[in-house]
């Protein structure tokens, strides 16, 4: 992500814009619950500035927080983040409400708008294993969920490329450092931000009106 600060006039012409898909709701959701609650998941999709933009937006979000997640609590910091070789990916950590959201609702916004799940090891002008596409599940339903969602979306052959999402448990999330957080809503005219993340968000505003909460951008 750092390296690529300063972008070229290429750069600027051939750097990503948000997925245009529309993608099938996923068959074993969960309804909404009955009652209010909180639940946590992390996502992994890219660089964290968009990832943590666009769930800032969602309707039952409380909370989306820019971390790591993956390697050792020594090495989450994000100098090291970005040599590639911590085990650690850039991720959000998303705690929901259930009454609001469902996870299944979470998961077709991060497979539709947040990133491009048949990218490995990369996500459009950022490369390096820090930017895999990855669900951190908190609970064995979280598991279950996005397994089959992503089942469901290989069978319907929505991507033409297959699907490289991971889909792991039982690692530990480090927030990042203070200047990563609300990254977008902090440096709105960031030619970085402007060229990949504003889409994104303005997809989410887009596709998913019932969803969508905040202020326009």
């Amino acid at each position: 992500m750092k390296k690529i600060l300063l972008l070229s006039v290429v750069m600027l012409l051939t750097a990503c814009t948000a997925p245009a898909r529309t993608l099938p709701d996923p068959v074993q959701d969960e309804p909404l619950a009955k009652t209010p609650g909180q639940e946590t998941v992390v996502f992994a999709g890219g660089c964290f500035w968009g990832v943590q933009a666009v769930f800032e937006h969602v309707r039952g979000v409380r909370s989306a927080t820019a971390g790591y997640t993956g390697g050792a609590a020594n090495t989450a910091e994000y100098e090291r983040v970005s040599d590639g070789n911590t085990g650690h990916a850039e991720s959000v950590q998303v705690v929901y409400d259930p009454s609001q959201v469902t996870f299944g609702q979470l998961l077709k916004v991060f497979f539709s708008v947040v990133h491009d799940p048949t990218e490995l090891n990369r996500q459009g002008p950022d490369e390096g294993t820090q930017y895999r596409s990855a669900i951190f599940y908190r609970t064995d339903e979280q598991k279950r969920l996005a397994d089959a969602y992503i089942e469901q979306l290989t069978a319907a052959k929505v991507f033409r490329r297959k699907i490289v999402t991971e889909v792991t448990g039982g690692k530990q999330f480090y927030a990042a450092e203070g200047y990563h957080q609300h990254y977008l809503v902090n440096h709105p005219d960031q030619p970085y931000i402007v060229i990949n993340d504003i889409p994104k968000v303005r997809a989410l505003q887009r596709d998913f009106p019932k969803l969508w909460v905040g202020k326009s951008i």
